[in-house]
Parts: structure tokens; sequence; C-alpha cells
């Protein structure tokens, strides 16, 4: 159903957004997904500003960004697992760049232990640089969006959050806990009529990335690990048309039936695609 409703709207696309003049902030901007998100953005008329641990990636995507015809580019180092740095850089900001108007909220980690492995000091980690990074970003930028009613939220989740995964527990569950934050936030702001906030959730199977540790699907035609520039492309495409939900590759829609179905077809669904296995040759090595 979700994949006939995509198609129609491929044959009548909706009015794309127009990026001239937005102020851009993406978290995990030094490298993997948030650097190619960054650079394809570069030639519309954005400023971006750039938020990341790392000072030396994070400066080439500055760099390579400005190649690619960005003009304004601001660079900020900050640790997004720690609020008090996420509100300070964040005033930052506000006062020398101006109001965010496009949040896309990537930073993330994936320690791909099991759930017993997994430390209490893991599990918190886990949480504070998936979630409640973006509980923190969200508040701090969303009350300028409401008071113009205008902006758009962008939160990588991922198919992770759909269903939980072998060897990802705190993962699945930071992810989860993404998710049902926007389906809030955006029913909220429904309610409340600022209909010209937008949200869009992106929910992604694995994507070569440093994040993945190498991780190599099993069954490539159903669920392929997506190359990140490639991915970039489909998540600036989803901004553009102002999509609620991205999920890719188009076979992820399955897990989110979960709850139509027996526990026992999901689990099969995970052998059949080889998953634990994956994640084994990923993660398990000591």
């Amino acid at each position: 159903v979700f994949l006939i409703i995509e198609n129609v709207f491929c044959i009548f696309p909706l009015r794309k957004k127009c990026f001239a003049g937005e102020i851009v902030l993406i978290t995990g901007s030094a490298n993997g997904i948030g650097r190619q998100v960054a650079l394809k953005l570069a030639p519309l008329g954005v400023t971006l500003v750039l938020w990341d641990i790392d000072d030396e990636g994070n400066q080439e995507t500055s760099r390579l960004a400005q190649q690619n015809g960005a003009n304004r580019v601001f660079v900020y180092h900050c640790d997004c697992s720690r609020r008090e740095d996420v509100y300070e850089q964040a005033d930052k900001v506000k006062k020398e760049v101006g109001d965010v108007t496009i949040l896309i909220n990537n930073a993330g980690i994936l320690i791909g232990k099991k759930f017993c492995e997994l430390t209490d000091e893991d599990f918190e980690k886990t949480m504070r640089i998936n979630f409640f990074s973006q509980v923190w970003t969200c508040k701090a930028f969303l009350p300028a969006m409401v008071a113009c009613n205008r902006g758009h939220l962008i939160s990588t989740a991922s198919g992770a959050g759909l269903l939980g995964f072998y060897r990802m527990s705190d993962y699945s569950a930071s992810k989860g806990a993404i998710i049902g934050m926007m389906e809030v936030i955006n029913s909220e702001l429904y309610h409340e009529g600022k209909h010209g906030i937008k949200t869009t959730i992106i929910c992604p199977y694995f994507i070569s990335t440093k994040l993945s540790r190498g991780f190599k699907s099993a069954r490539p035609c159903l669920f392929p690990v997506y190359d990140p520039e490639y991915a970039a492309s489909k998540i600036v495409d989803a901004i553009k048309k102002e999509k609620f939900y991205l999920v890719m590759p188009p076979a992820s829609y399955l897990l989110g039936l979960k709850i139509f179905v027996p526990r026992k077809a999901v689990l099969f669904l995970e052998s059949y695609i080889k998953f634990p296995e994956s994640m084994e040759k990923a993660f398990g090595q000591k």
C-alpha cells in the first residue's frame, strides 16, 4: 500500500521545496551521510551550519561544500551527547548565523553488542547520542520555527527503529524513540495549526559508512547496503518533496508490518536475510 501511494505521487509529483536562503544545520557532518547531504545542499543557495566533534573532518566537509558552491558555511565543534554543549552551541548559532530553518539530525553511533554484553554506560551513551541529542536540538531550534510557522525537522532514524534487530537492542531502542517523538511532534504541530513546519523521518537499512563497520548484506537484492552519496540524494529529495517518511530500500516497508504478523514470521525474515550472521561478521569480532 505504501509503495502504491508513493508511486502515485511520483506520477503526480508534489511541488518541491526551494532551499534558497534557508539556514541548514547538520549534526554529524564530518563524514558519511552528514557530509554527503551537506555537499548535495551546497549549490542550492543555503547557509550551512556543520556540527561535529571531529574538527578535522568537519573542516574538510566545509572545504568540499564551498567547492560545490556553498557561499556561507559555519563550522562548530559540538559534542551532541552533552546537553550543555548542544544548548551552548545553539545559542552561538542563533547569534552568529541566525535562526535555523532546516534541522537535520544525523549524528549517531552503533556499538553492535548483544544485550547482555552492553554495559550500562554503553546503553546510556547510545541513548544520549542517538536520541537525546535530537531532543535537545529540537528544543533549541523548534521554538523559533513555531514563532514564524516555518521550518523543517529531519531526523535520521533507522529500519532498526521499526523492528528490533540482532545485536542492536540499544540502537533499536534509540531509533524507535526518535520515530515516536517525531510522530508526536508532527501531530502537535498539526493540531496547533503550525502547518508551515514540516517533519521528515529517515529510516534506512544499512549505509556503507564508518558506523556500519563494513556490514555486508547477505540478500543485497532485497536489502542492499547503500552508498552514502546515493542515500544522501534520496534524503535531499525527500526533504524537497516534504515527505513525512523516507524508508529505504523499499523492502524495508516489510519491517513495519510486524504488528500484523506472528513474531515467528519476523524471526524467519531475519533468518532468511541472514541478518544475525551478517552482524556477527561485522560486529562479533573480539
